[in-house]
Parts: structure tokens; C-alpha cells; sequence
């Protein structure tokens, strides 16, 4: 396929890149470390292309694998590889970065060269944990994903972002404990082995799979987040800066997702589909319920938080009703909601650099001092309630289709989102956009600049694309979402 180490690359290009722009200090050299960050963002994404160029959609095999002994006493091993499953998110999370480095390049003037690094070197961290098939380094990707997120929410947040940056931290690194046990467990088991195809085949009783899956949902649950261990996310997006948020939103609550599909469904099959109904019920509160908690909200950013858990519930339901449907529409919800609600975020951060306010009180009638902006912000509102033709329609509406097929009941609740989400979306940008100018602050608004736009144009040119065309994106997952339903049968007990 390719000589080439290309997931070694998208790994280690934006680390060490970061430890580079890390290395230019103080913020005399603030110039020099946006150019550097930018440089290394976009080679980030440049080697993730071949992966996309040159994806086999025929098969479900794991691709473009790398294999060497790590810590040969332990049996651990640097094993990388993507499927159908993965890949897209890896170039999903490549190009996000772009977009943070380049929404930070003017707002940013104190520790520039570290808040680079810190997005660099995270975005590194999350591509290994999308591409690692040895669960102990799946287990210290994953881990240290958190450390640069929490320094990004702690050092450039708002004013509770320590209390933010700890709850974050504290909630994660909790349910990432269990995971430990039970990726122990299965190393046990399996004969001393880490790799996670291996543990895929792993005969288990009915009692440890429910064990595993307990440990896993816990730990994966936290991420997504899933209701009731949701709570932290609100904090940490209304503290975070904006490209804090992008990336929170964008990429980081994927893990989580990720993890059910590489871990829970094929390791613990008969143990999912048993605690299926649970997990399913839990999504219906996320879908419903924080949909309602999204409608009284005053700030825009704990709004779009709450919306995110909203359109994350659905992913989750897609999961686990086990048809073809509701997991490609889930999937594609994921890397439609990475375009969506970053740019949702980016949007609130340009309103909040000109007015250092994000509630939705303070403003009205920007669209008169704003025309562009009002219209790109206007598409992405539209995408995020799930207007047809654009990317967020599209997920949402193949996740009600595998719910009809898997109870009407439940795609009815599901369906509902369409209507909550397009009532607290709608809702909050007429009283932001339309009207009369509220007052003199809006008046003196200026309209966003050629590198705000050039962002937002590349985000609305991603929603556009993905809403009227997906099939280069369902039919890259669909040989690995088939594999995976046929183990998940053939391992009923």
C-alpha cells in the first residue's frame, strides 16, 4: 500500500513539532512559534491524506499497520493500524488543529508558544489513541491526552477554569482507572497478550464480560459524557478558550465513543447487547432531557455544551441498537458534529474577542454590524439543529432509520432532538443576530477579517459537502461496521 510510516507520522510530527515551538520560550518569539505551529499543523494533516487517498473501502481489515516490540518482557508493543472505523477521525483530528492554531493567531498574546505546543502535542496524543491496537499503548495515549487539555482549560480559561480544569481531570482520570483493570483482565486472559485484535477473540463467560463492560462503560461514559456523569463538560467549555472548546467538542468527546466500538461491542458482545436497553435509555435522557436543559440556558457557550451532549446521546443510541444503520449514522454524527460544533464554538469565540461576553442578553441585531458573519453563523446554527442538506442532517436521520427498525418507540423520543435542537439553536441565534442593535457595544462591532472568514468558509464548504454528498464517508466504514455486527452475532452465546 505505502512504504511510507504514515500513522507514526500523523503520531509523532505533531509532538515533536510541539516540543519545537515548546522550545522557542518566551513571547518575543511569539511570531516565530504561530509560523512553526502553522507549519507543522498543516505537515500534520498533509501525511493523514494518503491515508484517506488510499483506504482500501473493500475490506475490514485493519490498514497501513506498523509493528515493533516495545517492551518485549511485558509482551507490550507499538502496534498501529486503522480500519473503517478509525481512519476518518484521525483525519478529522489533523484537520481541527488547523483550524484552533489558526482561530488562536491573533487572540492569544500571553504563553503563545505553549498554548501552541499544547494543541500540537494533543492533537499527536489523540491520533495515537485512534490508531493504537496494543491496549497498553492505547491506555498511556488516552491517559496522557488529558494532561495537555487540562493545562489549555487551567492556565488560558476564564476565570473558575482551575476549579474546571480539576473537575475535568478528576471526572476523566476516575472512570479511566476501571478501564485499567479490566485491559489487565483481558491481558490475563488472553494468554499475556496486549493486543487488542487479539482480545477480540477471547472466549469469556457472561459474568466477566459484564464486569469488563461495566469497567469500559464507566470509563468511556465519562467521555462521551454520557447523563448522569455529564456535568463536567458544561465548566469545562464555558472556561476553555476557544480553541479549547473546538478541540473539546471536536475531537476529545470522540474518545469516548471510539472506545465503545473498539472495546465494548467486540471484546464483551453478549454483555452489550444484554446492558443494551440500559445504555439505550441513558441516550434517550441525554437526547431529551439535556435537550431541555439546552433551552433555558442564558450563555451561548453552556448552550452549545449542552447540545453536545444532546447530539453525543445519539451516537451513543446509534451504537447500540446493533444495525448497520444506526452505527454508520452515528459514526457519521461524530465526524459531522467535529465540523458542526467547532464551528459553533469558533463563532461564539469571534463574538466574544470583540464583546468579552457570551450572554446571548447582551446582544441583539449583530447582523447589522455583522452581515458576513451573521451568515456563517446562520448555516452552522442551521446544521446544528439538523437542517437537510447540510452534514448534520444526515447522521441524525440515519440514527432514527435504525431506530425504526429497532423499536418505533424509541425513534420517536430520538426524533425529537430534531425539534429540540432546532428550538434552542434557532432560539438563541434570533435573539443574538435579528433586531434592533441592543445597544452601543453591538453597534461597534466589526465585521470578521480575512482570516476569520477563510476558517469559518473552510467549515461551511465541510457541512455543505458532507449534507449533500456522504456516501465518501459511509462508504468508507461500512465493510468495518459489517465485520464488527457479524462478531457481535456470532458471539451470542
Amino acid at each position: 500500500m505505502t512504504g511510507m510510516p504514515l500513522l507514526s507520522l500523523a503520531i509523532w510530527i505533531p509532538i515533536l513539532g510541539g516540543l519545537l515551538v515548546l522550545a522557542t520560550g518566551s513571547d518575543r518569539n511569539a511570531p516565530l512559534a504561530r509560523v512553526m505551529s502553522l507549519a507543522i499543523a498543516l505537515a500534520g494533516f498533509v501525511v493523514t491524506i494518503p491515508l484517506f487517498m488510499m483506504f482500501d473501502t473493500g475490506t475490514s481489515a485493519m490498514q497501513f499497520q506498523e509493528f515493533s516490540s516495545w517492551i518485549p518482557r511485558f509482551n507490550i508493543n507499538y502496534h498501529l493500524g486503522v480500519d473503517g472505523i478509525s481512519m476518518l477521525f484521525v483525519v478529522l483530528n489533523a484537520f481541527i488543529t488547523i483550524m484552533v492554531v489558526a482561530a488562536g493567531w491573533q487572540v492569544i498574546q500571553d504563553k503563545v508558544a505553549q498554548y501552541m505546543a499544547a494543541f500540537l502535542i494533543m492533537s499527536g496524543l489523540m491520533n495515537g489513541i485512534f490508531s493504537a491496537l496494543d491496549g497498553v499503548l492505547f491506555y498511556v495515549f488516552f491517559e496522557a491526552s488529558l494532561i495537555p487539555l487540562y493545562l489549555i482549560i487551567g492556565i488560558w480559561g476564564g476565570a473558575n477554569r482551575v476549579y474546571a480544569a480539576i473537575k475535568f481531570f478528576l471526572y476523566t482520570l476516575a472512570g479511566s482507572l476501571l478501564m485499567l483493570v479490566a485491559l489487565l483482565y483481558l491481558f490475563m486472559q488472553a494468554g499475556g497478550s496486549f493486543s487488542i485484535l487479539e482480545w477480540h477473540q477471547v472466549p469469556l463467560g457472561m459474568s466477566a464480560q459484564t464486569y469488563i463492560f461495566w469497567a469500559f462503560l464507566i470509563a468511556f461514559a465519562v467521555k462521551v459524557p454520557m447523563w448522569p456523569v455529564h456535568t463536567w463538560l458544561p465548566d469545562a467549555h464555558v472556561e476553555a478558550p476557544t480553541g479549547g472548546s473546538v478541540v473539546l467538542a471536536a475531537i476529545a468527546l470522540k474518545l469516548g465513543a471510539y472506545g465503545f466500538l473498539r472495546f465494548s461491542l467486540p471484546i464483551v458482545p453478549d454483555a452489550a447487547q444484554a446492558m443494551a436497553p440500559l445504555v439505550i435509555a441513558l441516550s434517550l435522557i441525554a437526547v431529551v432531557y439535556i435537550g431541555f436543559v439546552a433551552l433555558v440556558q442564558t450563555d451561548m457557550k453552556k448552550l452549545v455544551a449542552y447540545s453536545s451532549i444532546a447530539h453525543m446521546g445519539f451516537v451513543t443510541l446509534g451504537f447500540f441498537m446493533f444495525n448497520s444503520l444506526g452505527i454508520e449514522g452515528a459514526l457519521v454524527q461524530m465526524i459531522s458534529h467535529g465540523f458542526v460544533s467547532g464551528a459553533m464554538f469558533l463563532c461564539i469565540g469571534v463574538l466574544y474577542d470583540r464583546m468579552h461576553s457570551r450572554n446571548i442578553a447582551d446582544y441583539g441585531g449583530v447582523v447589522r454590524t455583522m452581515p458576513k458573519f451573521a451568515a456563517f453563523f446562520m448555516l452552522f446554527a442551521m446544521a446544528n439543529a439538523g437542517l437537510p442538506g447540510t452534514s448534520g442532517f444526515v447522521g441524525e436521520f440515519m440514527v432514527v432509520l435504525g431506530a425504526v427498525q429497532y423499536n418505533f418507540w424509541v425513534a420517536f423520543l430520538a426524533a425529537t432532538t430534531l425539534i429540540l435542537g432546532a428550538a434552542y439553536t434557532l432560539w438563541m441565534y434570533k435573539r443574538v443576530v435579528f433586531g434592533p442593535i441592543a445597544n452601543d457595544h453591538v453597534a461597534q462591532l466589526t465585521d470578521i477579517n480575512g482570516r476569520e472568514f477563510a476558517i469559518l468558509a473552510i467549515l461551511a464548504a465541510c457541512v455543505l459537502a458532507m449534507g449533500v454528498y456522504p456516501f465518501p464517508f459511509t462508504e468508507v466504514m461500512h465493510a468495518s461496521v459489517d465485520q464488527l455486527l457479524r462478531h457481535v452475532a456470532v458471539s451470542k452465546l
